[in-house]
């Protein structure tokens, strides 16, 4: 059975290109823009994995993620933070993601911290 990775990104871009290069790595793939109902999404389709962009429209990926790990459901499912703003001085990992990586990043560096976190 393919382990599944959940992508919530609003640039339909980077979806694109991380969509296909976990999907050839043979990982299910599900991408969404709709920060709205993630929750809802993750309980349907139930992921191995979750990674978030930090800045959103309209939401905060730090934000998201506090909500998954405050889930009963959810709560041990890995969260990646992806952001181009570690500069400053947010502390990402108060929200208790489990990894992060900084915008832009390399296919590679996505990959070795996907499968640091789930076995393929």
């Amino acid at each position: 059975m393919l382990k599944r990775i959940l992508v919530l990104d609003d640039n339909q871009d980077v979806l694109d290109i991380v969509k296909e290069a976990l999907s050839y790595e043979k990982f299910e793939v599900s991408i969404t823009t709709k920060a709205q109902r993630i929750i809802e999404t993750l309980q349907i389709f139930k992921p191995d994995l979750v990674i978030l962009d930090y800045k959103l429209n309209g939401y905060q990926g730090d934000d998201i993620c506090r909500q998954i790990k405050c889930n009963s459901q959810l709560y041990n499912t890995p969260v990646i933070i992806c952001s181009a703003y570690l500069d400053s001085n947010i502390d990402l990992l108060t929200c208790r993601c489990d990894a992060i990586i900084a915008k832009p990043f390399g296919l590679e560096e996505l990959l070795d911290k996907v499968y640091g976190l789930i076995e393929a």
